[in-house]
């Protein structure tokens, strides 16, 4: 058993990382510490305020540990680690979670390539980013490719020169084929080397040579060349113009600025490379409404560089962050050479910053209305059906559907909606065990009498160990279960919780005679609903998810070759014996009902096969005749 008091007394006076558990024993908070022992007692200290956030972490925990480092810069680094990985309740986190893309240029290679990366190694090649767009890397990487001839291939060169023919993009004179010793080394490394200037931003003497092929062609009345000319020119100068903010110091820089709005925050980064603007990011934050703006950047910027492969050698800010020397000593590691923190406060580094957080702002207002609509699709969904039902406290939606091909091998599913949202992890698959032929009623009583058995038995279970509340798919019941189809598939449900001792309110899902949604069927009423509410809208997507989730498993047994009717289980019968079966007979509850002359009658079968199909429906005592 875990002692508050006792515990907190063993803490030492060290740098190190603490881990807050709750009840269910998740991590709910990380952090770091000069001193464990200082850092942890202040938040039992009655007198100690950390905003309301805070406040309500503290109530919920019922254990903490922690891990002693040798100097609060390993804490740093053990901290940005954990909180990625665990990802607690109470940290603030990112919302994004992206690598972003780099061109990579093979120097390591005799024959070097331009590739598309989304890791820094440590290896010989050179890599130039990151960018926020993978389209305009890979457009870009075209671009080099066509200018320069540079290979694409994988052929390990020199070693396999001449070994097969050249590709398709010699032949479109968009390679120079070194993989046929058609260019020297030297004139490669030519191209190369262009293609390098080019990526650090070295576009006249490109647009010059340019601009004189395409002159030159079209003196030569080769016009459809000088137009390929053109259009090369054009793409250059499109990237070109894009470098819309130098500087004379061409260094690497990322300026970040900041706009908070209640507990909503995001954090705008210009990726500044070789002097030039290359790209820009926002990442929208959960806070809280306390949150300072020291506070907030100290826990992106943390979180940010521990995440990017790439530290610039300067990181402008509008505030100064907590912990500035210890982070700046851990992104200096990080990057293998001295990085800066700096807040600019004149010249053009300060309207740098001023112009990031304008795009934050921005950013901001734009999200808060997509938020908006999201929350109208989803939450705002839900509460509109709850409405319309009568019904409170609406979160969590079951729905059901059955899906068969003429009887055979039924399967159902279970699709579960959170919130107004596809809770995917709790969809379940239920193989028919019990029912024959295509009796949609029996299957969803057998595939709800099953989930719902399930569940009671496990609920069951947890309390007798003590443990009152489980997030499983299967003990944690419903607020509302929904039937795709009306006043029969309700009253099974309603049959199902009755025998289980179960109280779960119940709807059906109606479609009119196009098989389109037109209401809810609930306590032996039909309840139209408008057709452009969000709630009707969330209705039609839970069905369809329904029916979309029972197909595809159908139809994955299917391909894998699972599905067959139970007329394969009989001795004697083939593939042609069961399709002329099903032929002649519409459902298994027909073949059930025939006689064995009736069923020798049967093309491909003969008296034998018959009776071992009767007798499979029909078994028999020792001694009794058929």
């Amino acid at each position: 058993m875990f002692q508050l008091e006792e515990e907190l007394k063993k803490l030492p006076d060290q740098p190190g990382v603490y881990l807050m558990h709750d009840e269910k024993d998740t991590i709910i908070y990380i952090g770091k510490a000069v001193s464990l022992t200082k850092r942890v007692h202040q938040y039992f200290q009655a007198s100690h305020n950390e905003g309301l956030k805070k406040a309500q972490m503290v109530k919920q925990i019922a254990r903490f540990e922690y891990i002693v480092t040798d100097s609060e810069l390993e804490a740093l680094v053990l901290e940005c680690n954990l909180i990625k990985e665990h990802r607690p309740k109470y940290n603030t986190l990112l919302r994004d979670d992206k690598t972003y893309p780099y061109i990579k240029v093979t120097l390591g290679e005799e024959f070097p390539r331009v590739l598309f990366a989304r890791r820094v190694k440590k290896d010989k090649a050179k890599y130039f980013g990151p960018y926020t767009s993978g389209g305009a890397v890979k457009d870009t990487i075209d671009l080099l490719n066509k200018l320069y001839g540079l290979r694409t291939c994988s052929r390990a060169l020199p070693r396999d020169t001449g070994k097969g023919r050249p590709c398709l993009n010699y032949h479109i004179k968009q390679c120079k084929a070194p993989c046929q010793g058609y260019i020297s080394k030297a004139d490669y490394a030519a191209c190369v080397e262009q293609a390098v200037r080019f990526l650090n931003g070295d576009y006249t003497a490109i647009m010059q040579e340019l601009e004189e092929k395409m002159a030159a062609a079209s003196a030569e009345l080769a016009f459809e060349k000088a137009m390929e000319y053109r259009d090369l020119l054009n793409s250059v100068r499109q990237i070109a113009q894009k470098q819309k903010i130098t500087d004379a110091n061409d260094e690497d820089q990322d300026v970040i600025g900041l706009a908070k709005d209640g507990e909503d925050a995001v954090v705008q980064v210009f990726f500044i490379r070789g002097g030039k603007l290359i790209g820009r990011e926002h990442f929208y934050m959960k806070i809280a409404a306390e949150d300072t703006g020291m506070q907030i950047l100290t826990v992106f910027v943390k979180q940010f560089y521990a995440g990017t492969p790439f530290i610039p050698k300067r990181i402008m800010l509008p505030y100064l962050i907590e912990d500035k020397d210890v982070i700046e000593e851990w992104l200096c590691g990080r990057r293998g050479q001295r990085a800066y923190i700096c807040v600019p406060r004149k010249g053009k580094k300060e309207k740098l910053v001023e112009l990031a957080a304008k795009n934050a702002k921005l950013a901001l207002a734009q999200d808060r209305e997509k938020l908006k609509r999201e929350e109208g699709r989803t939450i705002g969904a839900m509460k509109e059906i709850a409405g319309l039902l009568g019904l409170s406290g609406l979160v969590r939606v079951e729905a059901f559907d059955i899906s068969n091909i003429s009887g055979f091998e039924p399967v159902g599913s279970m699709v579960v909606y959170e919130k107004g949202k596809p809770c995917r992890s709790d969809y379940r698959k239920f193989g028919l065990k019990s029912v024959l032929g295509p009796d949609d009623y029996a299957s969803m009583y057998e595939v709800l009498t099953r989930r719902f058995s399930h569940g009671r038995r496990e609920r069951i279970e947890l309390k007798e160990k003590g443990i009152e509340e489980s997030y499983g798919s299967f003990t944690k019941f419903p607020d509302l279960i929904m039937m795709d189809g009306g006043k029969g598939q309700v009253n099974v449900a309603l049959r199902v919780l009755e025998e289980l001792g179960l109280d779960i309110p119940v709807c059906g899902m109606v479609k009119d005679d196009n098989h389109r949604t037109r209401g809810l069927y609930y306590h032996n009423e039909e309840i139209p609903i408008a057709k452009d509410s969000e709630g009707f809208k969330l209705i039609t997507r839970i069905q369809d998810e329904a029916h979309r989730f029972a197909i595809e498993y159908h139809r994955s047994l299917r391909s894998k070759g699972q599905v067959h009717s139970v007329l394969d289980d009989i001795p004697g019968i083939g593939p042609s014996r069961r399709k002329a079966l099903m032929v002649r007979y519409a459902s298994l509850d027909a073949i059930r009902g025939a006689s064995v002359e009736e069923l020798a009658e049967t093309p491909s079968m003969n008296e034998k096969a018959a009776r071992a199909v009767y007798l499979h429906f029909h078994p028999v005592d020792d001694g009794e005749e058929v």
